[in-house]
């Protein structure tokens, strides 16, 4: 009888130390408005691919792709898949995308079946011009070596939305050049 009475001591205790401590947890996430940006691109986007393997002042190889991006429960992270033609060659592409509060930066990460390496990604949002501007840096698939990105996306007024890569490395003479662009459409 003791021992059965000790333990229903030990279970009231129990349940009263975790509800007390379930009051102390912080509060779960929500959402803020940097989120909400991100979220706005959920959906699938048809995409028109410009690249420019001979450089920037070259004319544009152009493809076609498609973009699905979710919004994870929770609304904290949007993922995101591509799939497209580069020169004749499937191309397939992952990411995920939030805003990080601590940092105070929008936060990302991407791979794709051309790249053996992982990019992180950080950035920023500038409400005036609806532009959300991220760097980070990955491997040059000519000859292995670091190349440096910024990937920049406008908003445009009518729902299309331009993405614009920027590549600094060996394979650009050390200086910035624009690698590719892509027009997206939302389906309806």
């Amino acid at each position: 009888m003791k021992i059965m009475t000790c333990f229903a001591c030990f279970c009231v205790v129990a349940s009263a130390l975790a509800t007390a401590a379930r009051a102390e947890d912080p509060p779960i996430p929500r959402p803020t408005a940097e989120h909400k940006i991100l979220a706005a691109e959920e959906g699938t986007w048809d995409a028109t691919i410009k690249s420019f393997e001979a450089g920037p002042e070259s004319a544009p190889t152009v493809s076609k792709g498609v973009e699905v991006n979710t919004v994870m429960a929770g609304g904290l992270w949007v993922a995101s898949s591509f799939k497209g033609d580069f020169g004749g060659m499937t191309f397939e592409g992952r990411g995920q995308y939030g805003y990080d509060p601590y940092k105070k930066k929008y936060v990302g990460t991407w791979v794709d079946s051309m790249s053996p390496s992982l990019i992180v990604l950080e950035g920023t949002y500038d409400a005036a011009t609806k532009t959300l501007s991220y760097a980070g840096d990955g491997v040059c698939p000519i000859d292995n070596s670091k190349l440096g990105m910024r990937m920049v996306t406008v908003a445009k007024e009518d729902g299309r939305r331009v993405f614009t890569l920027y590549a600094t490395g060996t394979p650009t003479g050390g200086k910035e050049a624009k690698m590719m662009e892509i027009e997206y459409t939302k389906r309806k």
